[in-house]
């Protein structure tokens, strides 16, 4: 079992024991409704044919459809695509949107297809899957290697099955094709108001010091709204690259040129050479007082967390912390705002943009952040209000994970088991 799998479990029976479930209910939210697995085949540039492997698990289904995102990666498993699903379940119920959780992906390294061949490979992958999504079943969303491009040939795929355009089969696609103002950021922006929410009684963000790993759709656009809200963002990170800068470092700039095609380091050697080069590692351990790990899962594991010096982190990945490093965090009193929680910005814009197509409504950008401002900060009202910051007894993820798992349980048992 794969390391990420593992936790999403270790961490449901935790809760799970907390809540004093029974067993019939544990077995039934470890289970998965729909385990898809498919071999298809795609017609290359060069007229060759290449076989990928798809997949796409629906965890869970009593709140209603399932919505969760597709990943291209070299690194697609069906554990990890397991984990994502169920901890979509919970993210959904934490913030109180009505769906259950999805995830998917196909096994493959986008950047070494040309936009012919990603187009090809995405309307075939669609078209193996359209017997489970659908606007009222399913609904996929862009991921780690996939974006509003991807979203578009998915939904025009699906439409053209049907013979008429269907925007509410996926979400995340560009606006001009029925997606939301605001969606792009809608991920790290959760994370700042979060944040916000978190700190309200302890002088706000402006004047903190935060390191950002991870540079992409999550961790660019947080550190750049971080920033925009008055904190020092000393260091940040991509795959390849991290940088420090005792000052703070000009992320909006910097996300400004990698949104060009650009990458941190290039930015780095054309307009800031005063910022300092290091290691990937040290971002995770910088001397900071906010780490918000928004790159890759378990991240932060029991071999790092003892060298952590932030005193909170706030999730932007799925999964950055294993249970070991959780306990550890617990011990020494750092505060960790869960994933569940703080990275649920994303899926929360991409439930504005389902209720958009289906009323055949488009909503300013100010209404899309105003709205989910307010569902973060009730999110976080409710999750705190279980686990009163201070108290030693339990842990954020713990309160988030007993208001997900009670509100799943809650529509299993008003719904009843058919027949």
């Amino acid at each position: 079992m794969e390391p990420i799998l593992a936790g999403a479990l270790a961490q449901f029976h935790e809760a799970a024991d907390q809540v004093s479930l029974r067993d019939e209910l544990r077995d039934y939210l470890t289970a998965f409704k729909t385990v898809f697995q498919t071999q298809f085949p795609v017609e290359m540039d060069d007229g060759s044919i290449r076989m990928f492997d798809g997949v796409r698990v629906l965890h869970n289904g009593a709140r209603g459809p399932t919505k969760g995102g597709i990943r291209y990666s070299a690194h697609v498993g069906l554990d990890e695509v397991k984990a994502l699903a169920m901890l979509m379940t919970w993210k959904c119920a934490v913030v109180d949107l009505p769906f259950g959780g999805a995830k998917g992906g196909v096994t493959v390294e986008p950047a070494s297809l040309s936009s012919n061949e990603l187009q090809n490979l995405t309307r075939r992958f669609t078209s193996e899957i359209i017997p489970i999504i659908g606007p009222d079943k399913d609904i996929p969303a862009p991921d780690m290697g996939t974006n509003p491009q991807v979203m578009a040939w998915m939904m025009d795929t699906y439409s053209m099955t049907h013979g008429y355009t269907i925007p509410g089969v996926v979400t995340g696609k560009p606006v001009a094709l029925g997606g939301s103002e605001g969606r792009f950021e809608a991920t790290g922006r959760g994370i700042l108001d979060v944040m916000q929410e978190h700190l309200r009684a302890h002088g706000g963000v402006a004047g903190r010091r935060v390191a950002v790993q991870g540079f992409g759709n999550v961790g660019g656009v947080a550190a750049k709204l971080i920033r925009e809200a008055g904190a020092k963002v000393t260091h940040v990170s991509d795959k390849d690259t991290a940088l420090f800068h005792r000052d703070g470092i000009d992320t909006s700039a910097a996300y400004a040129f990698v949104q060009r095609g650009g990458t941190l380091a290039a930015w780095r050697d054309q307009f800031a050479r005063d910022v300092e080069v290091v290691a990937g590692a040290d971002v995770l351990t910088a001397d900071v007082d906010i780490l918000v790990p928004a790159a890759l899962e378990t991240v932060l594991t029991e071999a790092n967390a003892g060298a952590v010096r932030a005193l909170l982190i706030v999730e932007g990945a799925n999964g950055p912390t294993t249970p070991e490093a959780d306990a550890i965090f617990r011990e020494r009193g750092i505060v960790v705002i869960p994933d569940i929680l703080a990275n649920a910005g994303g899926v929360t814009v991409s439930y504005f943009e389902w209720v958009q197509a289906r009323q055949f409504q488009r909503w300013s950008e100010d209404r899309v952040n105003q709205e989910l401002q307010r569902i973060m900060a009730r999110a976080y009202q409710v999750v705190s209000a279980r686990c009163p910051i201070g108290t030693r007894t339990c842990t954020l993820r713990q309160a988030a994970n007993w208001v997900a798992i009670e509100r799943v349980v809650e529509a299993i048992t008003l719904r009843g088991i058919y027949p």
